[in-house]
């Protein structure tokens, strides 16, 4: 017969474990302390727990097994390890960049639930007390949950996290192509600049040349007025007869 508090560690300690290792790879190093991160909650969320419950049940006389002493006491359970769980996992979580934190109160509340309707559709064969090794059918049961849940949990996380590690690389990508562009865009704006300052420098120094030649020309012209040669003379009667 397996009791209670068995029955909770089969579930969440496999289910811990899968979550392990299927969040190790985008988690890194962080994700090598879920497991005992959490199992360290759901220990504190026991001890704190049982503080209450205990009392309740011998003082108050409540009763585990029949409602609504079941339910207060389940409720009362809940809350605590609820609370510690899901701080624990959101202190881990906090560290990362890929995977959202409200992670930790979800995976709280689906674990909760799942162990749940696990407890509720096994109740005739749990026990407060009994033992392990002859309930096993029901903690093969638990074992299977924990891991189908922490497999299902797990990759649901692992796939949040692909897709924004996805996204920030397409991100970066774009980033890094519009800068590529931009640069690209600056060194042919540059270089038509330089090219249309040459053309411009090329454009005034030829009318630089032009005009020096034309005051050479001009000057050569009035001087040979001035002092006058045959050449010219004869060119100027050619010139008067022409006329």
């Amino acid at each position: 017969m397996l009791d209670y508090w068995t029955a909770s560690a089969a579930f969440f300690l496999v289910m811990f474990g899968i979550q392990e290792w299927v969040l190790q790879f985008h988690l890194g190093y962080l994700g090598r302390y879920w497991a005992m991160m959490s199992a360290a909650s759901l220990f504190l969320g026991f001890l704190l727990s049982g503080l209450v419950c205990v009392p309740l049940i011998i003082n108050l006389k409540v009763d585990p097994f029949t409602f609504p002493g079941n339910f207060i006491l389940s409720a009362i359970a809940a809350i605590f390890f609820g609370v510690f769980l899901s701080l624990g996992q959101w202190l881990i979580l906090r560290q990362t960049d890929l995977t959202p934190r409200i992670f930790a109160l979800i995976n709280t509340v689906v674990g909760i639930l799942i162990f749940f309707l696990l407890v509720y559709f096994n109740e005739p064969s749990l026990e407060l007390s009994g033992g392990a090794i002859q309930g096993w059918k029901t903690a093969l049961i638990f074992l299977a949950g924990g891991a189908i849940t922490g497999a299902a949990t797990g990759k649901a996380l692992d796939f949040y996290c692909g897709r924004i590690e996805q996204r920030l690389i397409s991100i970066e990508r774009e980033r890094v192509e519009k800068e590529t562009r931009e640069r690209e865009r600056v060194e042919r704006e540059r270089l038509e600049r330089e090219k249309l300052e040459q053309e411009i420098l090329e454009a005034e120094m030829a009318e630089r040349k032009r005009i020096q030649r034309e005051a050479a020309l001009e000057e050569q012209r009035k001087w040979l007025e001035e002092h006058g040669d045959e050449d010219y003379k004869y060119d100027e009667d050619e010139d008067e007869d022409e006329e």
